[in-house]
């Protein structure tokens, strides 16, 4: 027999949830602007794509996939426009 309302419970990250993300940012010690937050942006869904192909999670590996690619060609775009 299960329980009412047996969902899986989620931890407390440490994050204070109500503060924007650059409180946040701020409260680590690191400066950075929309350039750095995109390359974080890739670089974390990538880690989160194979998370989600590992675990055959594929709706959700392609929708994190697609975010990858918007947070590259942003990147790309963003360094082509500072060499003109």
């Amino acid at each position: 027999m299960s329980k009412a309302g047996g969902g899986r419970k989620r931890k407390a990250s440490g994050k204070r949830r109500g503060s924007p993300p650059e409180e946040r940012t701020a409260e680590r010690g690191e400066e950075g602007g929309p350039d750095e937050a995109v390359a974080f942006i890739a670089e974390t869904v990538a880690e989160l794509v194979k998370l989600a192909e590992r675990h055959r999670l594929e709706v959700l590996s392609h929708l994190l996939g697609m975010a990858q690619l918007e947070a590259e060609e942003r990147l790309r775009t963003r360094s082509k426009h500072k060499l003109s």
